[in-house]
């Protein structure tokens, strides 16, 4: 389960970001336990930017497929909840609808932007973002893992700020921390483990600060890792790198044997259950012409 993902004390866990069920189902073959569902690689991949522009709709749609293609539980990015207190509640309803398993809100102002976009970022007040935190606990309960996302180092403010915010959030109901960074070193939230003692489980995402070796996280008490956007990255590399060589050789002789095979893609969302369901629930031709 999520929670045991996300929340564990003892022992640091990973999720990995998915943004459609091609990606989800690719990171649970890996061997995945649990999966993100990015607000900026779903944006990406309906083509939109990552700044509110794709509807919440449109995100518990691509968050129903994540859920379906892996079976692995979700924490989705649920962005500031699209508005207000009540927005964030309905966001929260449909998404525990479609089977996630947890969200993610963040302490911006609708529309937020993607938090390694320019400097405005202006933050929601704190008593006003702990009362869409207490909707949605008062909506989901314990249905869905409720995490409390702080962009306030990411806005330029000091570390009072953020651990002042982290203790409203905490009264607020939410059942993790997690505490967001643009420097390229993990120094900053490093302090803010250090400075919140641990008094509820502590989420990174360290697309910045990615040469901070793991045991790092581990002797600080982290509790959750992500890996935020690379599955989407990397897919932009490589559709960009075949598109290219098409193009200009006008043929797909060269990437054939570095692309996956067709078989692979019928054998990562088992074509051969199919194939074994029809001779269980179709009758034979035969059969249909009498």
């Amino acid at each position: 389960m999520l929670r045991a993902e996300i929340c564990c004390r003892r022992e640091l866990s990973f999720l990995m970001e998915a943004h459609d069920g091609l990606s989800a189902a690719i990171a649970e073959r890996a061997g995945f336990k649990g999966l993100w569902a990015s607000g900026l690689s779903i944006a990406c991949s309906l083509g939109y930017r990552d700044a509110n522009e794709a509807s919440w709709s449109q995100l518990v749609d691509v968050v129903e497929r994540i859920v379906e293609s892996s079976g692995l539980p979700v924490l989705v990015d649920g962005d500031g909840g699209f508005g207000n207190f009540n927005n964030a509640r309905l966001v929260t309803r449909s998404l525990r609808q479609r089977g996630a398993a947890g969200v993610a809100l963040e302490d911006s102002c609708f529309p937020k932007m993607n938090s390694f976009v320019g400097h405005r970022h202006p933050l929601a007040d704190i008593d006003e973002f702990s009362g869409r935190l207490r909707a949605v606990k008062d909506t989901v309960a314990d249905d869905l893992i409720l995490v409390a996302r702080i962009e306030a180092l990411i806005a330029g403010h000091e570390m009072d700020e953020a651990l002042s915010r982290a203790h409203a959030y905490a009264d607020a109901g939410a059942d993790a921390i997690l505490i967001h960074s643009r420097r390229s070193t993990a120094d900053e939230v490093l302090s803010f483990a250090r400075a919140w003692q641990n008094r509820l489980p502590v989420v990174i995402v360290p697309t910045k600060y990615y040469l901070t070796p793991i045991s790092v996280y581990r002797k600080a008490s982290i509790s959750t890792v992500i890996w935020a956007n690379q599955s989407m990255r990397a897919a932009i590399a490589a559709m960009r790198q075949v598109c290219g060589r098409i193009i200009a050789e006008e043929s797909t002789a060269s990437i054939e044997p570095h692309i996956a095979t067709l078989e692979e893609v019928f054998e990562l969302f088992k074509y051969d259950e199919l194939a074994r369901a029809e001779t269980r629930y179709l009758r034979p031709d035969a059969e249909l012409r009498k």
